[in-house]
């Protein structure tokens, strides 16, 4: 499921507990991020551009990107 979300909070990914592989911490906020493309930006549908879940530590801000 697509969302954004600024609560801080833990989730699992394919049934693994997410954690940050930077500092380890385990809770993250969310948000959907469109993948641009060259030619859907050229010709103006970036409405078709297909989006990526990210993940945000909640402690040092690394994302993680998930294809959704």
């Amino acid at each position: 499921k697509m969302s954004n979300s600024n609560e801080v909070k833990e989730y699992e990914v394919m049934g693994r507990k997410l954690t940050c592989p930077i500092c380890e911490y385990d809770k993250f906020w969310t948000r959907t991020t469109l993948m641009n493309t060259k030619g859907a930006t050229f010709f103006g549908f970036d409405w078709a551009n297909k989006a990526a879940q990210n993940y945000v530590c909640g402690q040092c801000g690394y994302v993680l990107w998930f294809h959704g």
